[in-house]
C-alpha cells in the first residue's frame, strides 16, 4: 500500500492538489476534516466510489489509517492508479500539521 505522511501531504496540496477522500462517519468528518475533502463512508464506498475519477489522485483519510487502507485498496481493485493512504489518518495531521484542529 502507498503511503503519504502528513507533511509529503502538506506540501503537495500546495501544488499538485489530490482528491482528498475522507471515509470516516458523517459525525467523525464534521467533527474536523481537511479544507476540501470529499466524505464517502467506508461502508458507502461500494455504492458511491462512481461519483471519483478514476484518472485523478486520490489520497484516502480516516482516523489513524486503518479504514483508509482499506478504501484504498478497493479504489485500486476498481481502476484507480494513482491512490495513497494518509499515513496515522486525520489524528496525525491534527498532531503535525493543523495543531489547532480538534482531536477526538
Amino acid at each position: 500500500m502507498d503511503e503519504i505522511a502528513p507533511r509529503e501531504l502538506q506540501a503537495r496540496l500546495l501544488q499538485d492538489p489530490p482528491v482528498l477522500v475522507d471515509v470516516r462517519e458523517d459525525w467523525e468528518f464534521t467533527h474536523c476534516r481537511l479544507q476540501n475533502s470529499i466524505n464517502i463512508p467506508l461502508s458507502d464506498l461500494p455504492n458511491r466510489w462512481r461519483e471519483l475519477d478514476p484518472r485523478q489522485s486520490v489520497v484516502a483519510i480516516c482516523h489513524h489509517g486503518l479504514r483508509s487502507h482499506y478504501a484504498a485498496e478497493f479504489l485500486r481493485q476498481n481502476g484507480f492508479k494513482q491512490v495513497l493512504n494518509l499515513t496515522g489518518g486525520i489524528d496525525q495531521w491534527a498532531a503535525q500539521i493543523e495543531t489547532e484542529m480538534p482531536r477526538y
